[in-house]
């Protein structure tokens, strides 16, 4: 169990700080059950989510652990995409945002980025569902890197690229 004041990252709610951990404060709650009670920092909502949920929740990275991954971001492969419906790509971009695993978002930016640049390499625009995924991926791969690395999540992309300009 995760104490009060904890940063978690919670499903693609992305990092959340634990307000209390106690019985639910709504009807209708198994008594016997314990809650997480959830502050996104990105957001304004209150989340309740039982101590013993099947979601993913899981204490944030450390500030090594962000520093480790930015540097690894040139050799993480892209994910292919092979589906070609939209409901099908949907579905496959919310399965990939589901993991939370700051690698994988980084597979799937980079396959959104790979998919835009072809689009446009052959004058088409990028799709908005791929619009759409990029953003979200990045917002929760930046928002816990952020935190991570005690910024500003705004200021990720551009520390990101900093890091990568001066290893190369």
């Amino acid at each position: 169990m995760y104490p009060e004041g904890t940063l978690l990252v919670y499903g693609r709610n992305g990092v959340c700080k634990v307000l209390s951990v106690g019985e639910a404060p709504f009807r209708g709650a198994d008594p016997h059950r314990l809650y997480y009670t959830l502050s996104p920092l990105y957001g304004n909502e209150t989340i309740y989510v039982p101590v013993d949920t099947r979601v993913l929740l899981r204490p944030i990275l450390t500030r090594e652990e962000a520093e480790a991954l930015i540097r690894s971001i040139p050799s993480i492969q892209a994910q292919t995409v092979e589906v070609q419906s939209l409901p099908a790509l949907s579905r496959w971009y919310q399965d990939a945002c589901q993991t939370s695993d700051c690698g994988d978002l980084v597979r799937l930016i980079k396959a959104i980025y790979q998919k835009n640049a072809s689009a446009g390499a052959h004058g088409r625009k990028p799709g908005k569902l791929d619009q759409r995924y990029m953003r979200l991926a990045e917002d929760q791969l930046y928002g816990e890197l952020a935190v991570a690395l005690d910024m500003d999540r705004e200021e990720v992309p551009r520390y990101i690229k900093q890091v990568l300009s001066e290893s190369a």
